[in-house]
């Protein structure tokens, strides 16, 4: 998805929080193509910049997970799915939250398959958390069942085409990179890939950073000030919420860097999120790594991850030069209801071109522009809210059983 707004899933920090909390299970034999077969292509789903396939469970149960670099065992967010399955669990681990945040109980489930559109895995371990502290499908208008990780990227050259939103997993014994992709080195840590990158911050110094290359997270760039005293947050900021992890909200600003480059790729005015320092810090001690890459960056490219030879392969896409820009109308919003489709504001910045237009927290949103009914959905919104200053807003609200008409003009807040 072009347009990159890290604010609009509320997932930024998701993925990452559940890899880092979870414990290093047994790898099992992992997934096998057909006889004969060297690759496989199938469509995903771009939402938020998060990659979205399908994903049988057992055999029986077609559910949906983000394809996220950044977790070791698969995750699913529902235990009434396996609970419909009845599977028993092996034992139960405590999951500690970010930033002190509450325990959880996640169960492990042991012996699941798990079939990709080509591609089977059996023998797999999986967590199954008791609730759906995440609450991925509200964030993301969408009924998003779970996450999926290095299960697929230890067995397969996994290739990533975000322009035509096609998948292929190719045998490592077979595969060729095509001459038109640039080949950077990059390391793979505790399952995870990372890469350096320099960073040119507002006052003009620059910093060399190690980064998580995470395509489970929405957002661009997320920096670590507690790591180092060099990383600085920019002047001009917005307090803002960045996520949703293990222990609850996770806080925090965002703000814009001169530039991002790394090999031959530069970017200029990447917005980045800046998460409070109390936040991961045991996690960053132990990783040494000063922030991540997100789904921002890599839905400008062609992208192929090769964990077998320590590289990742880019090609510019068509989106490659497209600003970056952050939610322009100052309010967020979630779905709600058993269809999600309730879309309700949750929060509305002060001074920003919502709050003027007396949009507040709890309304319902009824119409956006010309959207209303089954054409209105959560991705229409967002890409709608960062599309350009200056676009006029036309909304219906619902508000204590009265309907209301609101209208405002988007203007960049960063």
């Amino acid at each position: 998805m072009a347009g990159l707004n890290q604010s609009l899933s509320k997932l930024i920090v998701i993925a990452f929080l559940c890899c880092e909390l979870q414990p290093c299970l047994a790898q099992s034999f992992g997934f096998q193509l057909p006889p004969g077969k060297k690759c496989v292509a199938f469509p995903f789903e771009s939402i938020n910049n998060l990659i979205v396939i399908p994903v049988t469970l057992n055999g029986v149960l077609p559910l949906l997970f983000i394809l996220d670099t950044g977790v070791r065992s698969a995750i699913l967010m529902d235990k009434t799915m396996t609970d419909f399955l009845k599977i028993k669990y092996s034992r139960s681990i405590e999951l500690v939250g970010a930033a002190g945040g509450q325990g959880i109980t996640a169960l492990v489930a042991n012996d699941m398959s798990f079939h990709l559109p080509g591609a089977d895995g059996k023998n797999q371990s999986m967590l199954v958390l008791e609730e759906d502290y995440l609450q991925l499908s509200n964030s993301l208008g969408k009924n998003v069942h779970g996450i999926i990780g290095y299960d697929v990227f230890s067995r397969f050259i996994v290739e990533i085409d975000y322009q035509r939103r096609v998948l292929t997993l190719h045998e490592p014994t077979s595969f060729n990179v095509r001459k038109s992709f640039e080949a950077i080195p990059i390391t793979i840590e505790d399952s995870k890939p990372y890469l350096n990158a320099e960073i040119m911050q507002f006052n003009g110094s620059i910093i060399t950073t190690k980064l998580m290359m995470d395509t489970g997270a929405s957002h661009s760039l997320l920096l670590h000030q507690s790591d180092r005293n060099d990383i600085l947050l920019p002047e001009i900021n917005l307090d803002a919420n960045l996520g949703r992890g293990l222990g609850g909200d996770i806080n925090g600003h965002i703000g814009r860097i001169k530039t991002l480059e790394f090999d031959k790729f530069m970017f200029e005015g990447v917005i980045a999120s800046y998460p409070d320092e109390e936040t991961y810090i045991d996690i960053i001690a132990r990783t040494a790594r000063q922030g991540t890459l997100g789904g921002g960056i890599f839905t400008r490219f062609h992208v192929i991850f090769d964990y077998f030879n320590h590289k990742v392969y880019l090609r510019k896409n068509s989106g490659y030069k497209g600003k970056f820009d952050y939610n322009m109308s100052g309010m967020e919003f979630i779905t709600l209801g058993a269809k999600l489709d309730i879309i309700i504001v949750t929060e509305v910045r002060k001074n920003s071109p919502a709050a003027k237009a007396d949009i507040r927290k709890g309304d319902i949103i009824e119409k956006f522009n010309s959207n209303q009914g089954d054409q209105l959905s959560l991705a229409y919104i967002n890409n709608l809210v960062r599309s350009k200053p200056g676009k006029r807003i036309r909304m219906k609200i619902r508000r204590d059983n009265q309907y209301i008409k609101k209208k405002f003009r988007l203007k960049r807040l960063l």
